[in-house]
């Protein structure tokens, strides 16, 4: 039997011939859909960084604490200096060069920036290009994507389109660096031929990884208004199982698979993960898989005209 997904652990090691770590970075910057309006209906005051240290640290100090600690633990040697919190292409050029410069480290080999499709710049991208060929350090670009209906990007607050993340995607590929797209898995307004759809258009642009994300309901945010005010119905545990394994079954096998759950503090939230470790439902659904013979790419057969039904007639 074909492996169940492509692990992120298992891309690393065949890249950098070793397992490599990611040193979170927590920059002073916020996101333009916060500055203009309220931001996304899901994100809390602290985004996604909720693991990160102090942003009131300089990013050469976040580097060494966090290296130094990760080697202690793990002999690790190699590392991935990821700009994990909101959207860091969001700020004067001359700012973000000096944050990118600052990442140069020892073991670091790469390094990751999370952002948002409508914050990417032509300019960041030919400066990120020139850095990386002369101080041979890799770069990957993770977009928050969440959904590709836009009806449900509308209702989430998000403030872009689907359109707005395939310009990204074309954008940064002409220069060749890994793509990563964030996916909210079980968003109220979705349903499972947005999953599938979902993997479809990821697939279609040659995307390189994918991070797979369940709903959470953060304290403070619009979405836990809608929660509280039962306006929204999270889909249960069964149903979010399912659409991870859909999603994974239509998705190219070629694309590396960053993670297919994550965790949030639960001080912080009203609903993360119907009430269970993350790490049981990961093993839940990959004993899914094996158990119905399924697993990534098996239904991979929709590109370079494979998704026509019947021989071409002639008229």
């Amino acid at each position: 039997m074909p492996r169940l997904y492509r692990k992120y652990s298992d891309y690393l090691k065949e890249k950098y011939g070793e397992k490599v770590y990611k040193l979170p970075i927590n920059l002073p910057i916020s996101c333009p859909n916060r500055i203009k309006g309220n931001g996304c209906s899901f994100c809390g005051d602290k985004g996604a960084g909720h693991e990160s240290l102090s942003n009131r640290l300089s990013v050469s100090e976040q580097i060494k604490t966090n290296r130094d600690y990760i080697s202690k633990r793990y002999k690790a040697k190699k590392f991935i200096a990821y700009l994990q919190n909101y959207s860091n292409t969001y700020m004067p050029l001359e700012q973000f060069m000096n944050y990118i410069i600052a990442c140069k480290s020892d073991g670091v080999v790469e390094i990751a920036i999370s952002t948002r499709p409508d914050c990417i710049n032509e300019d960041y991208l030919m400066f990120l290009d020139q850095f990386r060929h002369e101080n041979k350090i890799e770069i990957s670009i993770e977009l928050g994507l969440q959904t590709v209906n836009y009806k449900t990007l509308e209702k989430i607050n998000r403030g872009h389109t689907l359109a707005e993340f395939i310009d990204a995607v074309l954008r940064i590929k002409k220069y060749n660096f890994d793509v990563c797209a964030h996916v909210i898995m079980n968003l109220p307004w979705d349903d499972e031929d947005d999953i599938i759809e979902g993997a479809k258009i990821i697939s279609a642009l040659g995307i390189q990884a994918v991070k797979c994300h369940s709903l959470y309901i953060v304290k403070g945010t619009e979405m836990a208004d809608q929660y509280v005010r039962n306006e929204i119905e999270i889909i249960n545990c069964e149903s979010f199982k399912r659409r991870i394994i859909l999603f994974l079954e239509h998705l190219d096998p070629e694309i590396v698979i960053q993670r297919i759950m994550a965790r949030a503090p639960e001080e912080e939230t009203l609903f993360a993960n119907w009430g269970r470790s993350w790490w049981i439902i990961k093993e839940e659904i990959e004993e899914e898989m094996v158990k119905n013979d399924t697993y990534q790419g098996k239904k991979f057969n929709y590109l370079n005209g494979k998704a026509l039904k019947g021989e071409a007639v002639p008229f």
